[in-house]
């Protein structure tokens, strides 16, 4: 197969195209994508250091710079081994066009994140698009991982003409849908605007100056006949046009779509050479990850995240609270209070302000040189102490690292396989239900004198501390560290 000669533009089409290229001039060229682009491209064909030019294109984007490292750590990347912490080591790794193709995917989505259209039709069209590159992401992956950020890029741009039109023509694109319906405004193209919506995407590409890869790939290719071999082109083509077709079916979040989508699965299986049950598999992942994604979408349920983002807050604002009037209390104490009670009020605090499934001190014994489990709340904890003791001779586990720490320890994934060398084992035995924890190291002139741990189970959603939150426990850490320094070393009185 291969790709038709363009068709000669109308004087209408001309038209349309120049009054495209007005308005983008005019709003900015959505806004600086083609700036972008072309220092990507240019590092991509560099002939002399073409990786380190990569490094540079990259890392003159801090937040562009970010995206990649995180997606280059990934786990679709894992069969690199060990992380990748430079821009360099990602370039060396997964090579300089895998990583142009990953920058101008993850560009296009900021710079169409930061255009925030007026236009509904415009923000649905750019949701469309994010949700056709998480499909083909998934799909590629299953086949090739190295072609997976073309796939991306070729599935984002497949419906580039409709991107365009929605943004800098909202008005002739209303008179489309009036004419033609929604979702069909690709029949009323021709007479109205002199060219279909490929083409004026095609166009775009062209004046962009994307490689002709990437124009290939974005064409839409009907399924050929039963054991036709594709090339890499029409390989392309024919996942762009169906992780755009799926994406328009997901998008609704229907039953009718569902079936569309299992449609298009069992019509493309063949030509795309991937198992129906993986290519289900793989468009079902994408699904779960545009559910969190995405904004305005049904799949992703606006309202719902919505209404559970206000009660968050609220919540978080109570607990807050709670922090707060806690730590007067404790300011209040400090010199009145016994050490032990300043600990009680701290772990109470902590436990009902952040609303932990457990809570825990821990105590240094010069005596018999080991720390162990005191006061607790929560549920089922009581009875677990006993075993919560370990020796304070220095282990390379995450306990005995924070002990020499002068602030708060988060950890936001305990269950990461990466982490579990951290754990020591007597918290794998009494503690390893959590889903993340704190830690507050406690410590006199210097020296350590103990700890409060808290954790939350795996009933409740993953949590991120914020600023506010770690000043607060940060503060209330030193009020008790500024009691044991005043009074001597904590008590080992049990508290339950």
């Amino acid at each position: 197969m291969t790709t038709a000669p363009p068709t000669p533009i109308s004087a209408l089409g001309k038209k349309t195209l120049e009054q495209l290229w007005t308005r983008t001039r005019q709003q900015g060229d959505m806004p600086g994508f083609a700036k972008a682009i072309s220092s990507i491209l240019g590092a991509m064909r560099g002939e002399d250091d073409h990786e380190f030019s990569m490094t540079q294109t990259v890392l003159s984007d801090p937040v562009l710079t970010q995206k990649v490292l995180r997606l280059a750590n990934s786990g679709m990347y894992s069969a690199f081994g060990q992380g990748v912490n430079t821009v360099s080591k990602a370039v060396l790794v997964l090579g300089t066009d895998a990583i142009g193709h990953l920058a101008l995917g993850l560009k296009l989505i900021e710079e169409l994140s930061h255009a925030t259209p007026d236009s509904v039709s415009a923000h649905i069209e750019m949701e469309k698009a994010v949700l056709a590159g998480m499909v083909a992401q998934q799909v590629a992956a299953t086949v090739d991982a190295h072609h997976a950020e073309e796939a991306v890029v070729c599935s984002m741009l497949h419906k580039l003409g409709r991107m365009m039109v929605t943004f800098y023509m909202p008005d002739q694109w209303a008179r489309m849908q009036a004419q033609a319906g929604a979702g069909k405004e690709e029949n009323a193209a021709p007479d109205m605007l002199g060219l279909t919506l490929e083409d004026i995407g095609r166009a775009t590409a062209r004046k962009w100056g994307l490689p002709d890869n990437l124009m290939d790939g974005m064409r839409t290719l009907a399924p050929p006949e039963p054991g036709t071999k594709l090339n890499h082109g029409d390989w392309m083509a024919g996942l762009s046009t169906m992780a755009t077709q799926c994406a328009d079916s997901l998008w609704h979040d229907d039953a009718a779509g569902l079936a569309r989508v299992a449609e298009l699965i069992d019509g493309s299986s063949d030509m795309l050479g991937v198992d129906p049950a993986a290519l289900h598999e793989a468009v079902e992942k994408a699904k779960v990850a545009a559910a969190a994604d995405l904004t305005i979408a049904p799949l992703s349920k606006p309202e719902e995240r919505q209404a559970r983002a206000l009660a968050s807050t609220r919540l978080r604002a109570e607990g807050n609270r709670i922090l707060i009037n806690g730590l007067a209390d404790m300011r209040g104490a400090v010199g009145s209070a016994s050490v032990n009670q300043m600990v009680a009020m701290a772990l109470e605090t902590v436990f009902k302000g952040l609303d932990f499934s457990r809570a825990v001190t821990f105590v240094r014994s010069r005596r018999t040189q080991t720390y162990s489990a005191h006061m607790c709340l929560g549920q089922n904890v009581k009875e677990l102490l006993p075993q919560m003791t370990f020796s304070e001779v220095y282990e390379p586990n995450v306990f005995h690292a924070s002990l020499n720490s002068d602030r708060v320890i988060f950890i936001d994934n305990a269950r990461d396989p990466k982490f579990a060398a951290k754990l020591p084992a007597w918290w794998k035995a009494t503690l390893s239900q959590a889903r993340c924890f704190v830690i507050l190291p406690l410590s006199a002139h210097g020296q350590p004198v103990g700890f409060i741990y808290a954790d939350w189970d795996e009933s409740l959603p993953p949590i991120q501390l914020n600023q506010t939150e770690f000043g607060l426990l940060n503060e209330m850490r030193a009020l008790v560290m500024k009691s044991v320094e005043m009074q001597g070393e904590l008590a080992a009185n049990r508290v339950a």
